[in-house]
Parts: structure tokens; C-alpha cells; sequence
């Protein structure tokens, strides 16, 4: 439940006066200051209220109509675009003018409350109280609702967190079978981050991109051992069980409404798909999702740089010419083209973060 402003708080409140009498703003002002209200600016000049409301920032504004060389309506229409939505800063206008057209226009422009003149002080300290009431407690309410956004987007950042940890240790838990040091997924996801960037993805899904792709393999927790670590060339009977990780991978990954784990899916799936379509599933070019298109070349250059129980490393520069050549036929040109950009852009700096990791 939202407090009351204590006396002193409204009696600090900033009020400011706009009004071309002068004989008018002395008058609220010995009314203002009998009361107890001493942060009282005014101004007899209309051309020069909003600096003065932009430099004394107050919490109520008390406005005349009929005035020269602007009116009322005209310093409203002002002040109203000045104030934010979402912020309530009351205007109480005060005027001779005691048509219904004038308190209908008021109203309907911006102001808060109407008073017409001669006025009752009692009555006029009584609207001014209201008002300066009714906005402490939007500020109040206001500086809660901030309270709580920044909880829940504290609270989003520590889930964003934890769901990313868990992204590695599912990608490590399965890597670990064949690479002890995990380091395969975090490389293939820096680097196919990196591809979707060049290729033109906004930040935020590159990263998401780069972050599902350390999933690829996470089929091979179910491919046995005999299978996944033999140390020579696979029969076809073995490359047939080796082939199911893709489709594993992606059972494990299924009905997630998570958009990186569908991503994640999507990539364990294809990312041993063809452009030429001799791959897995046998799908052809641009019906392999750009997904799978692009960790098939990060997933396959790390792959020929590292060693591996069945055949030793490839050097970085042959490595590279291998994926150029693959270009139309294992790969989609433009990812090829991308990575290329990538590696001559990032290349010693990519290849000393893996050497440090190794």
C-alpha cells in the first residue's frame, strides 16, 4: 500500500506560477507562503515559462489563461510536450474566464484541475494540496514500478546465465567423449557466431546462433563407444550408427519453446547436411537451414585443425584452402565467402585464443 507524502514533503513540493499580473502572483504567494510552501517560482512573462519550468523542475504548475503575447492555452500546449507520459505533473489553471467552453478546453488540453477567479484561498490550497498529493503517490508508485523492473530484469540476466551454462554443460557432456577438454563446442560456436555476423545476422542472433551451436553433437551421447572412438576408418555398418547422432541430437532437443534450443535442434539435425546433397539427409542447398549451413564449415574446420584419435592435425592455412575448395559442393558459397572474410579479419587472434585453450 502506497503512503500518504508527510506534511513536509508537500510542504516541499516546487510550485510555479505563471500569470501576467503581477498584483495575481503576489497574491498566491502570500497565500502559498502562509501555508507553508516556500519553493514558489513565477513569472509574470509567458515567453518565458518553459525555461523556467525546464530550470526549476516543479511538481505542480499554476497557470493563468488569459495572458499576452501568448495565453494559457498556447504555454499548455507547450508544457504538455514537455512532460513525459508517464510522468503526472498536475497544472491547475486559474482564470476569470468562467465559460464551460474554457473549463472544457482546460481540461481536455493537459490541465488537472480548474479554478476560477476571485477564488477562495481555503479552496485554492485545498485543489493545490489534492494535486500535489495525487503526485506523490505516482512518483512513488512510479519509483516502485522502476524497483521492480530492474528486479526482474536483475532476475532475467541471472536465468539468461543459467540457461547458457547449461547450454555448455550439455554440449560439454557430450564433446567429452571424444574431446576431454570441451573446447571443440566453444570453438565451432565462436567461430559460426562470427559467420552469421559477417553474413549480416543482427548481433543478438548471431550470438544466439553461435551460442546454439555448441549443441551440434550432442547426439553422440548415445553413439557407442566402439563406434565414436575407434581410431580408424569406419566400416559402413559403423558410419551408419555414427550418421544417427544427428537425428539423436535432435530427439533430444525436441518441443523446447526455447528459440536457442530450437536453433539447437535445427543445427543438430543439418549440420551434416551437403549443398550438393550427398550429405546425411540429403538435403540440397538452400534447403539445408543457413544454420546448419554455416556450423557444417565451423564444425568442419575445426574438426580438420584438431587432432583426433583417427588422424592427426591439419595445419591452419591447409585447412583453410580445403573449406575454399569445398565451395558449391560440401558448402554453401556465400558461408565459405563469410568465413573467409572471418578468418582473414580474425585469424591470428582466433588461432592464439585456441592455442592458449589447448
Amino acid at each position: 500500500m502506497h503512503r500518504i507524502a508527510t506534511e513536509s514533503e508537500l510542504k516541499n513540493s516546487r510550485i510555479l506560477i505563471v500569470d501576467d499580473e503581477p498584483e495575481n502572483i503576489r497574491l498566491l504567494d502570500r497565500i502559498l507562503g502562509r501555508a507553508g510552501y516556500h519553493s514558489v517560482a513565477s513569472t509574470t512573462n509567458p515567453l518565458t515559462a518553459i525555461e523556467l519550468f525546464e530550470e526549476f523542475k516543479p511538481d505542480l504548475v499554476l497557470l493563468d489563461l488569459n495572458m499576452s503575447p501568448l495565453n494559457g492555452f498556447e504555454v499548455l500546449e507547450q508544457l504538455r510536450a514537455r512532460i513525459a507520459d508517464e510522468v503526472y505533473l498536475p497544472i491547475l489553471v486559474l482564470t476569470a474566464d468562467m465559460t464551460h467552453e474554457a473549463r472544457q478546453r482546460a481540461l481536455s488540453e493537459g490541465a488537472r484541475d480548474f479554478l476560477t477567479k476571485p477564488f477562495d484561498a481555503e479552496e485554492a490550497l485545498l485543489r493545490i494540496r489534492n494535486l500535489l498529493e495525487t503526485r506523490s503517490l505516482h512518483e512513488r508508485l512510479r519509483n516502485q514500478n522502476a524497483i521492480l523492473e530492474a528486479g526482474v530484469r536483475e532476475r532475467t540476466r541471472e536465468l539468461e546465465e543459467a540457461r547458457i551454462e547449461i547450454l555448455e554443460c550439455l554440449g560439454r557432456a557430450a564433446e567429452y567423449r571424444d574431446d576431454a577438454t570441451g573446447e571443440h563446442i566453444r570453438r565451432v560456436g565462436e567461430l559460426s557466431g562470427l559467420i552469421a555476423l559477417e553474413l549480416g545476422l543482427p548481433p543478438a542472433e548471431a550470438e544466439e546462433l553461435g551460442r546454439a551451436a555448441t549443441l551440434h553433437d550432442i547426439g553422440k551421447i548415445g553413439i557407442p563407444d566402439h563406434v565414436l572412438l575407434k581410431p580408424g576408418r569406419l566400416t559402413p555398418e559403423e558410419f551408419e550408427i555414427m550418421k544417427t547422432h544427428t537425428t539423436i541430437g535432435a530427439r533430444i532437443l525436441a518441443g523446447s519453446r526455447s528459440p536457442v534450443l530450437q536453433t539447437a535442434r535445427e543445427i543438430a539435425l543439418t549440420h551434416h547436411e551437403r549443398w550438393d546433397g550427398r550429405g546425411y539427409a540429403g538435403l540440397v542447398g538452400a534447403e539445408i537451414p543457413l544454420s546448419g549451413r554455416i556450423v557444417a564449415v565451423a564444425d568442419t574446420f575445426d574438426a580438420l585443425t584438431q587432432h583426433r584419435p583417427y588422424k592427426p592435425a591439419w595445419s591452419w592455412d591447409v585447412a583453410v584452402a580445403a573449406i575454399d575448395d569445398e565451395r558449391g559442393r560440401q558448402f554453401d558459397a556465400e558461408v565459405v565467402d563469410a568465413f573467409l572474410s572471418v578468418v582473414r579479419r580474425t585469424g591470428p587472434e582466433l588461432q592464439k585464443r585456441r592455442e592458449a585453450r589447448v
